[in-house]
């Protein structure tokens, strides 16, 4: 029962983890103007991975997306190919999920190809998380950079008495989807994990006990007649008849009146 509701479990967490990781790659607000210090107010910049997004004092939004690809710096591509694939394998360990619970039969699978498909799916699930936080991680490191370049640059006028106005980004909402996204497919991954071990079948261990054949097996008639059952080496064969035990020359040596028939 606890294996079932930790698989369970781990994957409803990994099912809203890649629900966030898309959500988060999808979204707009991956970085929005800061407007500390700043006297322009009258318009508000944000920037996501697939387009820019201008919005106006009167509530009028204007998008225009990237239209190149080579154009654009290296590490937000490098961004978007993280996001993407931890979706590809968010989707995939999901569908091996889906068999591989234990509260599904599907046909004859077995327990232990299903604690297979368990593992599989939350490794994949582990990487999944990696590959979004890994990549809302370089996307904030180089937020940070600019941000502090550009605070930099606003006071180099007439030795730093002058502030130039400059459009300084910091953390969009996007940014903290995606790391509790990626951290809830981690968590899933995990608990799948955990949840393998207690559908692995236990290996039975038999004790071998070998068995000897004696030499001479001798078997008892009631009677007080003992007859050898023939499996010595220099013993014949013999027959326990009515009358008492005789061997198989004795027995054709006298024929029977069913020899005459």
């Amino acid at each position: 029962m606890a294996v079932t509701a930790c698989q369970g479990l781990g994957f409803i967490v990994s099912l809203i983890g890649i629900a966030g990781i898309v959500a988060a790659t999808c979204m707009d607000q991956w970085s929005t103007q800061d407007l500390y210090n700043n006297p322009v107010t009258a318009v508000f910049n944000y920037q996501g991975l697939w387009r820019s997004c201008v919005r106006e004092s009167s509530g009028f939004t204007e998008c225009r997306g990237y239209f190149t690809l080579l154009g654009l710096p290296a590490m937000l591509q490098a961004v978007r190919a993280l996001m993407i694939v931890g979706i590809v394998l968010g989707a995939i360990s999901l569908l091996v999920s889906i068999f591989a619970l234990k509260c599904i039969r599907i046909g004859s699978m077995e327990d232990s190809a299903k604690a297979n498909m368990t593992l599989t799916s939350g490794i994949m699930f582990i990487i999944s998380g990696l590959c979004a936080i890994a990549g809302v991680s370089v996307f904030a490191n180089m937020l940070v950079t600019n941000f502090w370049m550009s605070t930099a640059n606003m006071y180099t006028g007439l030795g730093g008495m002058v502030q130039t106005v400059q459009t300084r980004y910091t953390f969009g909402s996007a940014l903290f989807v995606g790391w509790v996204a990626g951290g809830l497919t981690l968590i899933g991954g995990v608990m799948m994990c955990i949840a393998c071990r207690g559908l692995a079948p236990e290996e039975t261990n038999y004790k071998a006990v070998s068995y000897h054949a004696s030499g001479h097996n001798v078997a008892y008639k009631p009677g007080g007649f003992k007859a050898s059952t023939g499996f010595g080496p220099n013993s014949k064969n013999k027959k326990i008849y009515e009358g008492g035990v005789h061997t198989e020359d004795e027995v054709q040596s006298h024929p029977s009146k069913y020899d005459y028939v």
